[in-house]
């Protein structure tokens, strides 16, 4: 799901485009700080897309698993 933009409005959250959830969807807002270009905050939603879709597509491994194949492979290195 795209992420939706809205403003405040007379202490109001509006929203920037029409929105398809369901009637009494509870959303989470969180704001924005501007600390990111457009561009590159382009860049980060859609890596975060991207992992999105690797999950789903099982493209992903435990994290302890993670940490264990680095450390055997600095390990590794340092002999």
């Amino acid at each position: 799901m795209q992420p939706l933009k809205a403003y405040v409005h007379n202490g109001r959250l509006t929203l920037d485009e029409p929105t398809d959830l369901p009637e009494g969807s509870e959303v989470e807002v969180v704001l924005v700080e501007a600390d990111l270009d457009p561009a590159e905050r382009a860049r980060v939603v859609q890596s975060i897309e991207d992992g999105i879709e690797d999950f789903a597509r099982g493209d992903h491994m435990d994290g302890f698993d993670f940490i264990a194949q680095m450390r055997a492979q600095r390990e590794a290195a340092d002999r």
